[in-house]
Order: C-alpha cells, then structure tokens, then sequence
C-alpha cells in the first residue's frame, strides 16, 4: 500500500543543473524537520544542459525525487500541467528552480490550505531583488491591469511559488501561457478562496532568467484570452451570437430606414446614399458573426485535450 502524501513540490525546469542538488537538499531538509510526507516532481522542460541526469542521480539517492521530462521545450505551462496531472498529494506546492523561492515557506503555505481553508495561496514577492526598470516596474504595472480585470486582489500573479488543494490542480487546465493567471482560471473554476502570503526572494545564484520583457506583451494577450476562454468557451454563440444579432438587427433597420424613405419622402435612390451600404456592411457582418459563434459551439463541444506532449522519460511515476 503506497503511502499518504502530504505535499507534493512541482518544480517547472529549463537548464538549471547547478541549483538542483542544492534546491532538493533544501526541500528535503525542510519537509524533515516538519515531519511532512511528501514528493519532489521535477519537469524537465527540454533541458539542453545536464538537468535531466541531476534528476535521475538525485531519484537514485533521495525516493521522494521524481521525475518528468519533455522531448523539447514546451514552456512553463505544459511543465506544470503535467506535474499537475502526476501529483498525489493532499496539498501541491509549485516554485522555481533557480533557488529564488525559499523552501522555507512551504510550512506556512501548506498550514493556509490546510487550517485556515484556502482553495489557492499565492506568494507576494514584496521586497523583489530584481532589476528595478526592466522586472520590477513592469511587473507592478502588469499585477495592477490584472488585479482591475480579473478582480482578484492579489499583488503578485506571476509568483512561482505557490500552494493549492489537490482538487484545484486537478479540476484546471494550463496551456500555452496560461500559468501566470492559475488563480484567474481557478476562481472561473468555482475555487474562489484565493489568499496570498508575503514570501521571501533569494538573489538568483545560478544560470540567467529565461524570460525577457516580451513576457509582459504575451501577459496581456493572455489575459485578454483567459478572459474570453473562461467566460465564454462553453458558450461561444452568447457572444458571437448576440453581436450578430444586434448587427443584422442595425443593418435591417438601417435599410428599412432608407425604403420608407424613398417610397414616402425622397426621389433620391437608395444606392446612391451613403447610409445603404453602411446597412449592408452591418447585415454581412451580423450574419458572419452568428456563423462564427455556430462553428465556435460546434468546435467547443468536440474539442481534445490541448496537452499533447511527447513526455520522452518519466522516473518514479
């Protein structure tokens, strides 16, 4: 009989075979001490350093160390559904692999989803040890426009670290580069006690960031995409449909206007007045936005599974 895991860590990776032996040490030095039952599942992303060998080295030393990795690089995202897929335990715990998540915080985060009732706790990186002009700014700005949309009043999105209860990471669907909004897409999902916790940064110690500020411009179409996805995918004809019909319904009336017009008022013809072919710009599109919002049903309803990942090797899974 297997036994009960209390917290499963998913630690996302692309090239950071020098911070690896140390973050697990870390992990494992403080899941001991607190007496917790747990798993590492460290995604290997399409490494191109030796991060997958360190992976199988520490799983031959350290039984809680778990492995997943892709044939190539798919992003965060894919990394971290699939490790959602594969944990077990009560409580999932997500952070970074270049050490500037503290394993420190994992007793405080897990007693928030345990204790206290939390569906989702979010860390807030508060005093950042980032670039101020080209990490800190842009990410306040971004956390802001984020905060006013989604209406979740959390400061920081885009934090790695982060706890939720084993039935939200089980019940969500991450995908191109959606991880940056896992509490937008949970609350959407019904889990809507959503905390944070003010958590401290390390100094990156090892490699160079993988994310530049383009980042910032993906984050912004993400959102405008998550926004739209989650209200709307399961009923693509509410919105299509209703544009549609206030379209046409304008274009009809624009040109039952222009007949009335001209059989009671006017002798100037129909076609020669501007207003026609306003009219029937308006009733072309109506009736391309209602096709749109049918084909839409239709593709929803018979949609597969965004993840299709070739996963090239998997220990301990």
């Amino acid at each position: 009989m297997s036994q009960h895991i209390d917290i499963s860590v998913i630690i996302p990776l692309y090239n950071e075979e020098e911070s690896l032996p140390e973050l697990f040490e870390w992990i494992d030095r403080v899941m001991n001490e607190n007496n917790f039952n747990y798993e590492i599942i460290a995604v290997n992303d399409g490494s191109t350093d030796n991060s997958w060998k360190v992976i199988e080295e520490q799983s031959q030393t350290n039984s809680h160390v778990k492995g997943i990795s892709f044939q190539r690089n798919y992003g965060k995202s894919a990394a971290l559904n699939e490790g959602f897929n594969a944990a077990q335990g009560d409580v999932i715990i997500t952070m970074d692999a270049d050490l500037q998540d503290s394993p420190d915080e994992i007793p405080g985060l897990y007693k928030m989803i345990v204790e206290d009732g939390y569906d989702l706790v979010s860390g807030w990186k508060k005093k950042r040890l980032d670039p101020v002009f080209t990490k800190n700014i842009p990410s306040k700005f971004f956390n802001y426009v984020t905060k006013k949309i989604s209406g979740i009043e959390l400061n920081d999105f885009n934090c790695g670290l982060k706890a939720y209860k084993n039935e939200v990471v089980k019940s969500i669907e991450v995908y191109g580069e959606m991880h940056r909004y896992i509490p937008v897409i949970a609350k959407w999902t019904g889990f809507s006690k959503i905390g944070e916790k003010v958590v401290a940064h390390q100094e990156r110690k090892y490699g160079v960031t993988k994310f530049g500020l383009e980042r910032f411009v993906n984050g912004f179409l993400d959102l405008m995409s998550i926004t739209f996805v989650s209200k709307f995918a399961k009923r693509p004809m509410h919105l299509f449909g209703t544009l549609g019909v206030v379209s046409f319904a304008l274009g009809f009336l624009i040109l039952l206007y222009l007949s009335i017009s001209k059989i009671f008022f006017s002798q100037i013809g129909i076609t020669s007045r501007p207003l026609f072919y306003l009219g029937i710009i308006a009733i072309i599109i109506g009736a391309q936005l209602f096709l749109t919002g049918f084909l839409a049903e239709l593709i929803s309803r018979s949609s597969s599974d965004r993840n299709t990942y070739l996963i090239k090797r998997k220990i301990g899974l």
